[in-house]
């Protein structure tokens, strides 16, 4: 008859350490050659506008920021956003899936080049590899995706005034 430690020490053995050495095995590979790595994440650019006119801007490598305000006059300024502001949005377009949205969210039949809908182009950049995501905001193919397009272009535009009103620049 086994002692309760000698129970707990086998089933530690048999089945709790070979779970935790698969585990690793199996996921050590594909999170060492994840496309989209935090660690080489370098910037990301976010403009917006009606159609090809996409007056408003953001760049994270810079801080370079325009917009149009109410007056619709252009305001140009220079908001640096927290190391912490980068890695949370980052984190954010993981978890929403950003690396599995298409290129263009639009709805068929709609001419990037004639359409004066409002648009987002979302562009992350990192040492390898670029994701850039054109959303035109009256798609409505899929519920879901533009659901979550929506939440990610609030995300950057949140991060983006959060920083500028902490700095005290907001006009």
């Amino acid at each position: 008859m086994m002692s309760t430690n000698a129970k707990k020490l086998f089933l530690l053995l048999t089945i709790v350490v070979p779970f935790l050495a698969y585990c690793v095995f199996y996921y050590m590979p594909i999170i060492k050659n994840a496309p989209f790595r935090s660690d080489e994440f370098v910037s990301f650019q976010f403009k917006w506008g009606a159609g090809n006119d996409l007056v408003n801007s953001y760049d994270s490598a810079t801080g370079d920021y325009q917009y149009l305000n109410a007056k619709d006059s252009l305001i140009r300024t220079n908001v640096k956003l927290r190391d912490n502001d980068i890695i949370y949005i980052h984190n954010k377009a993981s978890e929403l899936g950003f690396w599995n949205f298409p290129d263009v969210i639009s709805n068929a039949g709609t001419d990037l080049n004639k359409s004066k809908v409002l648009r987002y182009v979302m562009q992350f950049n990192y040492k390898r590899k670029t994701k850039k995501v054109i959303f035109v905001t009256d798609y409505n193919d899929i519920a879901k995706l533009r659901d979550v397009a929506k939440q990610m272009k609030t995300l950057l535009e949140q991060s983006i005034n959060d920083a500028e009103e902490r700095y005290g620049k907001k006009k």
